[in-house]
């Protein structure tokens, strides 16, 4: 799943450029692993519902890093600081998980990626309207150019899948009202512990949404035993992306977040290459022009973020 660079990332100032740089790679080897375990998940698409991998990849992540959590700390590891916002952090991913996972599985990788790039403004202008949160000039219009980029990137989407094309936009809330309940925890408990809270508080969410899903009678959301390779799927990308995330996080300790994020977009070029390799999905140049756009608006946004930031501390 795509995921934005703001989220958990720690700010260091003043880093060497050995460790710019090595950062920058880390982040890299992070952001890309995270597509290449997307792309792995769209190969189970028929053989079992979304709702159900997305509820199997966190279990699977909730055991092991609870595992690693125990070896680590022992029983007094397992803290539950803020329990507000932690219920608050596994309930959005979960929602991020679930509609991005059905998403994938009805249309092409890319596509559902590029979308989710509109977390960042979104974040932005969420912050204003429920934090209070100053959002300038800059932020609205790079927003507004990001929405413009998702409609032309859902235009040939829409029309043949209908509302179920928003679900990518769906899952770019979720990630968003994720990161600014993740500003509520920031310093409560360590990177182990708070990966491995979100996993196993966002699960039964999602264990909940594949049951609902397997007596909705919707078809394509009733849940079977699943074989010997969907288990290992899930499996497989439970621990694929937690050691994402720990490489993302590793990157932001080298370097500074500013430096890491642009990274992020590597997501999209990866997704594009799994697309077009084994599943045949070759974007047109309108909807790849949206993406373009949407990618365009973050870089500026953030480009724009980072000038200010680095002005702020002289006035």
């Amino acid at each position: 799943m795509a995921q934005s660079a703001a989220g958990g990332m720690r700010e260091t100032s003043h880093a060497p450029v050995q460790n710019i740089t090595a950062g920058m790679a880390l982040a890299l080897c992070g952001f890309g692993m995270l597509s290449m375990g997307d792309g792995v998940i769209k190969s189970l698409a028929g053989e079992w519902p979304g709702t159900a991998v997305a509820a199997l990849r966190y279990v699977f992540g909730a055991m092991g890093l609870g595992v690693l959590l125990f070896l680590r700390e022992g029983r007094a590891g397992f803290r539950l600081p803020k329990p507000g916002a932690q219920l608050a952090r596994g309930f959005f991913v979960a929602l991020a998980t679930l509609a991005f996972f059905v998403s994938i599985f009805v249309m092409p990788l890319a596509t559902a990626t590029s979308i989710q790039f509109i977390n960042p403004m979104l974040t932005a202008i969420i912050s204003a309207i429920w934090l209070k949160e100053a959002a300038g000039r800059t932020t609205w219009i790079a927003t507004l150019l990001a929405f413009v980029g998702v409609l032309i990137v859902l235009r040939p989407n829409f029309a043949e899948l209908g509302w179920m094309a928003v679900l990518p936009l769906v899952a770019a809330f979720g990630l968003s009202a994720m990161m600014i309940a993740n500003r509520s925890v920031a310093g409560s408990g360590g990177v182990l512990l708070m990966q491995f809270l979100i996993s196993a508080i966002a699960a039964p969410f999602l264990i909940l949404a594949s049951i609902a899903g397997h007596f909705s009678g919707i078809e394509g959301f009733a849940v079977g035993l699943p074989g010997w390779h969907v288990i290992g799927v899930c499996a497989l990308v439970g621990v694929t992306a937690s050691v994402s995330h720990m490489l993302i996080y590793l990157a932001t300790a080298r370097a500074s977040a500013a430096n890491v994020a642009p990274m992020v977009y590597v997501q999209l070029l990866v997704a594009l290459a799994i697309g077009m390799l084994f599943y045949g999905d070759f974007p047109d140049l309108v909807a790849l022009g949206g993406s373009v756009l949407i990618v365009a608006s973050g870089l500026w946004l953030w480009r724009r973020n980072k000038l200010s930031a680095s002005i702020a501390p002289s006035e």
